[in-house]
């Protein structure tokens, strides 16, 4: 237990990973501040292509991706002129949004394909897997902002849960795998893949007949998230603060399931 995803702190460290969460940020906020123009809610969110990052990253440099995608989208937000009280939500959200990818990939049995991430072996199964994990970890993104946003006042439950878990699944699910099949084979080659930075001791460690447990309440707890906080917000609910109970329950349900759960990329890597 006290090993358990101490990597996001002593992650801190490692330069390299240091380097890595400054990487992501900048190519995560790049992407994003020149979409910022086309709003579909002003102020709170616009088209982003750049969603597929967090995922992709996340599979591949854990923990620093994390952080660099809460990092990079605090910057969007900065750059593209909507900083404000819901960037709070913005930031959680996004720092699931990377973490996700890192603990489910490979624990998701019987789905996963138990390869590494490169769309070359049983790549039809590879993309179902990743399909999955990127709708969960968009859906854990879309419920915490949206939940935060709400609590605040500024945006329903009902109309930014929805439109984020859209946004961020489309873009993560269509652009994904082929940046997945482009980038993994160089980046691991060059030493640069979360296994290979951090120290073997700092590796979240696998609980086997849990970690698979774990990972579904990950997959699902998000997407029910939004599905109860939505029809809640439209007054299927008794009043506001079911909204607001729920969310308090699934932000406490998901960061345990995400403590607990082990990391599965390193295995992988070591029975390749």
């Amino acid at each position: 237990m006290a090993r358990s995803m101490r990597e996001i702190l002593t992650m801190w460290r490692e330069t390299r990973m240091v380097l890595l969460v400054a990487v992501v940020a900048a190519v995560y906020a790049a992407v994003l501040v020149p979409f910022q123009t086309f709003q579909i809610i002003p102020g709170i969110t616009s088209i982003r292509p750049a969603n597929v990052f967090p995922v992709i990253f996340g599979i591949m440099f854990g923990p620093a991706a994390a952080w660099g995608s809460a990092i990079g989208n605090l910057i969007g937000d900065v750059f593209g002129g909507t900083f404000g009280p819901g960037s709070v939500g913005g930031f959680v959200g996004n720092f699931f949004f990377g973490l996700l990818g890192y603990k489910l990939w490979g624990n998701l049995r019987p789905l996963s394909a138990g390869v590494e991430p490169d769309f070359r072996e049983s790549a039809g199964r590879q993309a179902v897997e990743y399909a999955v994990v990127a709708v969960a970890a968009s859906a854990v993104c879309a419920a915490i902002i949206a939940w935060v946003v709400d609590l605040l006042g500024l945006v329903p439950f009902a109309v930014l849960g929805p439109l984020i878990l859209t946004n961020n699944a489309i873009a993560a699910v269509v652009l994904g795998p082929p940046l997945l099949y482009l980038t993994y084979p160089r980046l691991k080659a060059l030493g640069l893949l979360y296994p290979d930075v951090l120290r073997a001791d700092d590796l979240s460690p696998g609980r086997p007949g849990l970690d698979g447990v774990l990972a579904w309440t990950l997959v699902i707890v998000p997407i029910a998230w939004v599905g109860v906080g939505t029809l809640l917000s439209t007054g299927a609910g008794p009043s506001l603060s079911s909204v607001t109970a729920v969310g308090a329950v699934g932000m406490a349900v998901v960061a345990i399931a995400a403590v607990l759960v082990g990391e599965r990329l390193s295995g992988l890597l070591d029975g390749a």
